[in-house]
């Protein structure tokens, strides 16, 4: 460049276009050049820009263009900029001096564009259904044995910020009606319980209400597809993640292949519509647990703790899914056994007996034996056992039920199918309303279930040794054909056996219905207790669980399925998320000082509620963007995200994907605070949440390392240039978790390597996602530059600087402050710790706290 004062000419390192630029011949490439003083605080101003094109540069005879560098308003010309081809690879050592002198005043970015889709000759299509509005910057930097590598970063908006959101609320309506309707099939209730109900019914209401509300004000959302940090403490966006992005970067080197580095950007999940002036999550649960135990009795009802109410949840969420299952893979046997030979008919009966054992599993719970009873307490015109004593509690440890599984698995020999269709399987009568409750009605019940299953199996068994008999004369006759063979037992014919199939299996569904039914209500009647026991307190809680696992579930979803477009060719990466799931990493910045305490208590439930949620792939119906975008269902208890792929696609997936295998995502969290307040918060306040946090975390990271080793070959893994081993890096994280030291970054550096060794999904996090987490997500490429890519070290502080320069070009500050508090220093005094000395000198006191705490403040700005 040539300046119109002095005109010293300054060179630059020239602008060069890779192969795979997404930009073409004919697009328009806008080059501006910037000055930055040396200030206390970094600030650039635009020099002057120009335009040139593709073709221009390509078509030129000495292979560069030399371009007047105009005023922004075009007004007049600053200087001139000269545009060189050069390819890759080719400065050699003997022309490298030209470029190492003045290196620091030489700009390495070699093309910035905005476009409206994501541009990846390996996956664009799929990536452009998901990432939008994407912005790519393109550099050259020297490696240290003077080749140059091109680094592209690519930062894009994510579609599921907002249609994640509205599926998640659309089912937290849903799931609140089926709760409403639980409650009313409960059938009659004593007064007492009946006003209870009511009023439980009428908070489901205002609920709903509400969700519908939010959810009309998404549905007329337009604009980006990304929540600014200036709209997070709207009410209607409060489901939606802050400042949502992926940021992609690609290192090309003349001899290794591309490298893809992904991290996903986001605001902390946090209720800031709700705001943190009694604290987070964390803290609001403790003490609405605690409350809840005192209105358990004041509202006579019985304390459930959270792990039993969690239970009854689980029960309730499997039995909707399990009686429809069942029902569907009996009505499949009898079709089956009419039109199939006996094989497929043994298949079908596996699956039924692998159903009907979860089934019955999972109602042999003791919550749902004494819920009965409590349930049967609190119908009117109730008649203990024992006479002048109410029982209006069960027994806390009713009698150990049966195993009814083990009779399934143990049939006597001896037994007959004709035998078991005689003794038709035990059922008794619906819940006595006004007389003595028999405690072991509900045994007899469900042991019916598995009796029932017996008399199936045991038919198909002698079907199946008629088949043997005859395997030889006629191998692939039909089930009635089989029947009617000659057999040393008198046969059954084909006007008997699909009567008696059918009877059997007739018997089995209604008694599964029977039982689901009892469980249904039972665990109904638990839930209706938590939700009379809460004030409205619990229904603030609710709503604010439901808004931060949105954002969180939200930015979950964007990093897989970003992680899994990038490793779809990658059968070691496949092999692993099929067997032991992936490890989710979020990476913190947030202080433990002030209202972050209280974001931070936020982000740590809504992170670990995040193991709920399963995810499975599917085959999209269509290759349109609508049809590629992921789909969530289920309720809160469980969450399935469905990732539909193109068919060329799923076709080329291992076996365990293709059949829907629910995978699994291992979400972890680090938190180290970074910024002043932070130093305020180690020197005078408390930082155990962090301590606390980070050793749990680690804990859990620690025990998939160990799942991931015994399941899967090392080989299998990423290979990296620094071959540390990560059971070293374990080891080393779980000492810098134990340390008492300030500040330690040392735990997300190394959390963030482990990470990334064992394919994982990597997330980085402050209040709003711009300073703090921009900062964050630099210095770390730049170091993967370095010690992956040979980044000489002479341009490690250039390639920081200026990938850091977009934020200097739009007036922020590169440090790592608090940047954060730009967005409401609009309304606020630009000094808040300098409080009026008037005040102060009326008590001299006072004046001393003042200066003690100006003097803190300085220390900490300025260290």
């Amino acid at each position: 460049m040539e300046s119109e004062g002095t005109r010293e000419p300054v060179f630059l390192t020239g602008v060069s276009v890779p192969p795979d630029c997404p930009v073409y011949s004919e697009t328009l490439i806008k080059l501006s050049v910037y000055g930055v003083s040396d200030g206390h605080q970094q600030t650039s101003n635009i020099l002057g820009s120009s335009s040139f094109s593709v073709t221009d540069l390509l078509q030129s005879k000495d292979q560069q263009l030399s371009l007047s560098l105009r005023t922004a308003d075009d007004s007049d010309t600053v200087g001139t900029v000269v545009v060189s081809r050069i390819k890759m690879g080719e400065i050699e050592d003997g022309e490298v001096d030209h470029f190492t002198t003045d290196m620091h005043q030489k700009c390495t970015l070699v093309y910035e564009s905005s476009h409206g889709s994501v541009n990846d000759k390996d996956n664009g299509p799929i990536m452009n259904a998901v990432f939008k509005n994407a912005v790519c910057k393109v550099y050259r930097f020297q490696t240290v044995d003077s080749k140059w590598m091109l680094v592209r970063e690519q930062m894009a908006e994510c579609t599921l910020s907002f249609s994640i959101p509205k599926q998640l609320i659309a089912l937290y309506i849903q799931e609140d009606t089926c709760r409403i309707q639980e409650l009313k099939d409960l059938g009659e209730l004593s007064p007492h319980w009946d006003n209870l109900r009511k009023d439980v019914i009428s908070r489901y209401d205002q609920i709903i209400k509400e969700y519908q509300d939010t959810l009309a004000e998404l549905e007329k959302h337009t604009g980006p597809s990304f929540k600014p940090s200036c709209s997070k403490a709207q009410k209607y966006l409060e489901f939606v993640p802050i400042n949502l992005h992926t940021q992609r970067m690609r290192v090309t080197c003349p001899r290794k292949t591309d490298s893809f580095y992904d991290v996903v950007t986001v605001g902390a999940p946090a209720a800031h519509s709700q705001g943190f002036k009694n604290g987070g999550l964390q803290k609001l649960l403790s003490k609405y647990e605690s409350e809840k135990k005192s209105h358990s009795t004041a509202y006579q009802c019985i304390y459930y703790p959270p792990e039993q109410t969690a239970k009854a949840r689980e029960i309730l969420c499997v039995v909707s899914q399990l009686q429809p299952h069942i029902s569907a893979l009996a009505d499949q046997l009898l079709q089956t056994a009419q039109q199939s030979p006996i094989q497929p008919l043994r298949d079908v009966l596996k699956s039924l007996e692998e159903k009907t054992k979860q089934f019955v599993h999972a109602l042999k719970d003791e919550l749902v034996k004494s819920a009965l009873l409590a349930l049967h307490a609190a119908r009117p015109g109730y008649v203990s056992k024992s006479q002048g004593s109410a029982r209006s509690s069960p027994d806390p440890h009713p009698s150990a039920a049966p195993k009814p599984h083990s009779v399934c698995n143990n049939l006597d020999d001896s037994q007959t199918p004709q035998r078991e269709s005689q003794a038709s399987p035990v059922r008794s009568d619906s819940i006595p309303h006004h007389k003595e409750y028999d405690e072991e009605e509900w045994d007899r019940v469900w042991v019916s279930v598995a009796k029932s299953l017996n008399c199936v199996i045991a038919l198909v068994d002698k079907l199946q040794e008629q088949d043997n008999n005859n395997q030889e004369s006629a191998p692939a006759h039909t089930l009635a054909d089989v029947i009617t063979s000659h057999s040393p037992d008198p046969p059954m014919t084909t006007a008997v056996w699909p009567d008696q199939l059918g009877v059997l299996v007739q018997s089995l569904k209604e008694c599964v219905a029977e039982v689901a039914e009892r469980a249904r209500r039972s665990v109904s009647f638990v839930l209706l207790q938590e939700a009379a026991c809460s004030t409205a307190q619990g229904l603030q809680l609710q709503q604010r669980r439901d808004a931060v696992f949105s954002q969180a579930l939200a930015a979950l979803a964007c990093g897989f399925v970003m992680r899994l477009y990038a490793g779809l060719e990658d059968k070691d990466f496949l092999r692993q998320l099929h067997a032991v799931g992936l490890v989710a990493q979020f990476e913190s910045l947030l202080s433990t000082y002030s209202e972050e305490i209280g974001m931070l208590e936020d982000m740590e439930v809504g992170i670990s509620d995040l193991h709920r949620v399963t995810f499975r792939i599917t085959e999209a119906a269509s290759e349109e963007a609508v049809s590629l975008q992921p789909s969530v269902s289920g309720r809160r208890d469980h969450y399935t995200v469905e990732v539909p792929l193109p068919h060329h696609a799923f076709q080329a997936l291992p076996d365990e994907l293709r059949q829907g295998k629910p995978l699994r995502v291992l979400p972890v969290l680090f938190n180290v605070g970074i910024n002043e307040q932070q130093t305020i918060a180690e020197r005078f306040g408390d930082i155990s949440l962090q301590e606390r946090i980070n050793q749990k975390n680690f804990e859990i990271l620690e025990g998939y390392y160990k799942s991931l080793t015994s399941t899967v070959p090392s080989e299998c893994l990423p290979r990296f240039q620094t071959q540390t081993d990560i059971k070293e890096l374990l080891d080393t994280l779980g000492q810098n978790v134990v340390t008492k030291k300030r500040k330690n970054v040392e735990i997300l550096w190394l959390a963030g390597m482990i990470c990334r060794r064992m394919n994982g999904i990597r997330f980085t996090s402050c209040k709003s996602a711009k300073d703090r987490t921009s900062m964050s997500v630099t210095l770390e490429q730049c170091s993967l530059l370095r010690d992956e890519h040979l980044l000489n070290k002479d341009y490690f502080v250039r390639a920081l600087d200026c990938m850091r320069s977009g934020l200097l070009a739009q007036g922020e500050v590169a440090q790592w402050d608090d940047p954060e508090v730009g967005s409401d220093a609009n309304n606020k005094p630009a000094s808040r710790h300098f409080y009026p000395i008037a005040l102060l000198l009326v008590s001299s006191h006072l004046l001393v706290v003042w200066l003690i705490l100006s003097l803190v403040f300085l220390l900490a700005k300025y260290q």
